[in-house]
């Protein structure tokens, strides 16, 4: 995953900086729905858990960058996580949601104020990844048009030169891991998403009266496969990025309120967000 200091510091503007106003959006039945689905009993005990994470893992960052020395854990993930957010428990709504939004403009300045170099740093990517970049995957209660946009511009432009990378024995590995026997099926697997998301997204936005049947998945994934199967490699990865910049045209230029639409927002959810890590091609 391309970590920049540019590309990290939009997440942190862009899509943290709307991340409680897009879910303060939402009806209040479905606030509740989401944050349960996330193993939370309220939102801001979500944010705890987010923000004790900025503050630790920018502690470490900024000693990197300032060349200062700083403690190296073994991190107990949920004694961490329920720490984080038993220390917030007692805050004030208000001081909290306050304190929440001052952490992450720091944030936001710090990065800012470093120097290129640190960002090659590999302990600051990995946890830049983990704090800023696949924390917003992770803990995603209402989707922006941003998240898409950018991973469409950078996770699934880099999807096939990533795996091309990886040595004979790890694509191998990967493979069996995905549950496919080629790398070809596996991308023709995710064109067909796509194609399938565009069509239904482009029914909605064009006619209220527009239904469709729900596929059996599996039974689609293996007519997936055979559909390309007579494709030269070639001609299929051509015809990704056909399909992937057509789906970023397509989701650049839906309407706001189209990110309010549950269908619309659960199909680009789920075919470039969710889809992505449910098929990472490793580091």
């Amino acid at each position: 995953m391309s970590i920049t200091k540019g590309r990290t510091l939009e997440y942190v503007v862009q899509e943290w900086g709307s991340y409680v106003e897009r879910f303060q959006r939402l009806p209040k039945a479905e606030q509740e729905k989401r944050v349960r689905e996330q193993g939370y009993e309220r939102f801001r005990d979500m944010l705890a858990h987010i923000l004790a994470w900025w503050e630790e893992g920018m502690d470490i960052i900024l000693a990197i960058a300032e060349e200062r020395p700083f403690e190296r854990k073994k991190y107990d993930f949920d004694v961490f996580n329920a720490e984080a957010v038993a220390r917030y428990r007692d805050w004030d709504e208000a001081e909290f949601m306050a304190h929440f939004e001052r952490t992450r403009q720091k944030m936001g300045a710090d990065l800012r104020s470093m120097n290129e170099a640190v960002f090659e740093n590999r302990r600051v990517r990995s946890w830049l990844h983990g704090i800023i970049h696949h924390h917003a995957r992770e803990h995603l209660v209402a989707l922006s048009r941003f998240l898409v946009v950018d991973m469409l511009e950078n996770d699934w432009a880099t999807y096939i030169e990533d795996f091309k990378r990886l040595d004979e024995e790890k694509q191998k590995e990967f493979l069996s891991g995905q549950g496919f026997e080629n790398f070809h099926g596996l991308v023709a697997h995710v064109i067909g998403w796509w194609e399938e998301g565009a069509r239904i997204i482009t029914g909605i936005i064009d006619s209220p009266a527009f239904t469709w049947q729900n596929i059996d998945a599996d039974a689609y994934n293996r007519l997936l496969v055979q559909k390309y199967s007579t494709w030269s490699d070639d001609d299929l990865f051509r015809h990704y990025e056909t399909v992937r910049l057509a789906m970023l045209e397509l989701t650049a230029d839906l309407p706001d309120d189209a990110f309010l639409n549950s269908d619309i927002e659960g199909w680009l959810r789920d075919d470039v967000v969710g889809h992505y890590d449910e098929h990472p091609i490793p580091a």
